[in-house]
C-alpha cells in the first residue's frame, strides 16, 4: 500500500502543483504521461496487495471480532482504492486531481488500520 499510496501522494501533492504554472495544453500532455508511466506500478502493486491481503486474512484464523470488523473496513476501502485508482489512471480524464485525493485519502487510512491491525494480532 506504500507504494501505491506513494505514487498517488507524490502525484497529487508535488506533481500537480509543478504543473499548474504550465500551459494548459502542455500540463494535459505531462499529466497524460505521467499517469501511462504510474498505471503498471499501480496495478502491480493492487495485484500484491489483494494476494497479500488474502494471505494475511487466511493466517490470521485466531483473531477476534474486533481484529475482523477493522480488517472488514480495511477491506472496504482497498476497494474504494482499487476502483478508483483505475478510474483515476484512465486516460484523458478529467476528475484526475479529485480521483487522486479521495485515492490519498483512502491509502492513508488504510496504512492507519493496518498498524492498528498489527497491535491488535
Amino acid at each position: 500500500m506504500a507504494t501505491l499510496v506513494g505514487g498517488v501522494l507524490y502525484g497529487r501533492l508535488i506533481a500537480w502543483h509543478a504543473m499548474q504554472s504550465l500551459a494548459p495544453e502542455t500540463r494535459d500532455e505531462l499529466n497524460e504521461a505521467l499517469a501511462a508511466r504510474y498505471r503498471p506500478f499501480a496495478f502491480t502493486a493492487m495485484a500484491l496487495l489483494l494476494i497479500s491481503g488474502l494471505y494475511r486474512f487466511l493466517t490470521a484464523p485466531g483473531s477476534g471480532p474486533t481484529y475482523h470488523a477493522i480488517f472488514g473496513l480495511k477491506m472496504l476501502l482497498v476497494l474504494h482504492v482499487f476502483a478508483v485508482g483505475i478510474l483515476m489512471l484512465k486516460p484523458h480524464n478529467p476528475r484526475r486531481a479529485r480521483l487522486t485525493t479521495g485515492t490519498l485519502i483512502s491509502g492513508l487510512v488504510i496504512i492507519l488500520l493496518s498498524a492498528v491491525l498489527h497491535q491488535i494480532h
